[in-house]
């Protein structure tokens, strides 16, 4: 809209106060300024640009200046204030509504990640920010060293780099207590696999994990739930790949569902190592490094800052402790499992 189809209305009293403000030299009253700021505010509910709506005000001084009597700068300074407080008004109207706009947003997030109200009511909701709950999404959940939130700069960074490749319908973009969310159709890998290097990058190195596409309204918690429990797996398993996949790691959870019988697998098969002078930490750290090496000796003993002599010293004090070979195919299993199953219970730290 260009500032000659500007409605009249939002120009309401504008050359009466010029020519008052020019005959008389005063400044605008309180009540002029404030409808000047009125006028500003309704501009903004009814969508008109602020460049057009300036341009209508100049435009309309320069049309009464002839008419005008008195000092230009009385003049001058009237259209300066009256045309300060219309923007005031205006931006105070924006900056509402985008408020409202993030309350919104907030509370929908909060809504869909809890499974709370109505599905279909949610999915009505959900179109707003351009999801269609009946496909199914996917989740990335990227974790740094501070907590984030909406106004971050880490977080617009991310949402600026991901809308100018993929735009703002195929992605939403959001924080949830403290870490950075995208959730993405789940037929488009490629935004959340580009929103994981972003994050990365972004958040100094954070982690970044990839829920599986879900299908339904429901969905979209399911592959957020996962990614959370991805990123909890990597904790407790120490692992440094920055981006992980929670179809990588299914195994984990298939191994702790049962958490007692887990944790008799551990004391069975690792709690002998306890009785070894220095307890069972450092043996356990061996096995560890030894199994995430291949069974390599050489690379397990470089990791350890070891002599291969002295690796294998350890790993024969494992076998006479434990019964089970590390180096045995055979054997390798049980123990690589209990192994596995202490760094997700946490132990020997914690008692099972």
């Amino acid at each position: 809209m260009t500032e000659h189809e500007i409605p009249d209305q939002y120009l309401d009293g504008y050359a009466r106060i010029l020519a008052d403000a020019a005959r008389t030299g005063r400044r605008l009253t309180r009540d002029e300024i404030e409808s000047r700021r009125a006028l500003g505010e309704r501009a903004a509910g009814a969508g008109l640009g602020l460049r057009a709506l300036v341009g209508a005000h100049l435009s309309a001084a320069r049309a009464s200046w002839p008419s005008v009597a008195g000092s230009a700068d009385s003049t001058l300074a009237a259209v300066q204030q009256a045309i300060d407080a219309f923007a005031e008004g205006y931006e105070r109207a924006q900056l509402l509504a985008v408020r409202q706009e993030e309350a919104a947003r907030r509370e929908f997030i909060d809504d869909l990640l809890h499974g709370r109200s109505d599905l279909g009511r949610l999915a009505e909701r959900a179109e707003r920010f351009g999801l269609r709950l009946s496909h199914a999404h996917a989740v990335a959940v990227a974790q740094g060293p501070t907590a984030y939130d909406e106004g971050d700069p880490v977080a617009r960074q991310v949402e600026r780099s991901v809308f100018a490749r993929f735009g703002e319908r195929n992605a939403l973009l959001t924080t949830k207590d403290g870490r950075l969310l995208c959730i993405a159709p789940g037929d488009q890998g490629e935004v959340l696999t580009h929103f994981a290097k972003q994050a990365h990058a972004a958040t100094d190195g954070g982690r970044v994990a990839i829920g599986r596409p879900q299908p339904g309204p429901g969905g979209v918690v399911q592959s957020y739930e996962e990614a959370l429990n991805t990123l909890e797996l990597a904790e407790r398993l120490e692992l440094d790949d920055p981006v992980l996949h929670a179809a990588d790691l299914l195994v984990y959870p298939v191994l702790t569902r049962d958490r007692q019988a887990m944790a008799d697998l551990v004391l069975g098969a690792l709690g002998p190592l306890t009785t070894a002078r220095g307890g069972a930490r450092p043996l356990l750290d061996t096995l560890t490094v030894y199994f995430d090496s291949g069974c390599v000796a050489a690379e397990s003993a470089r990791r350890l800052s070891l002599s291969v002599r002295a690796l294998t010293y350890r790993l024969e004090r494992i076998h006479k402790l434990t019964g089970a070979n590390p180096a045995d195919p055979a054997q390798r299993y049980t123990l690589q499992t209990a192994v596995i199953g202490a760094r997700l219970l946490d132990w020997p730290r914690k008692e099972l």
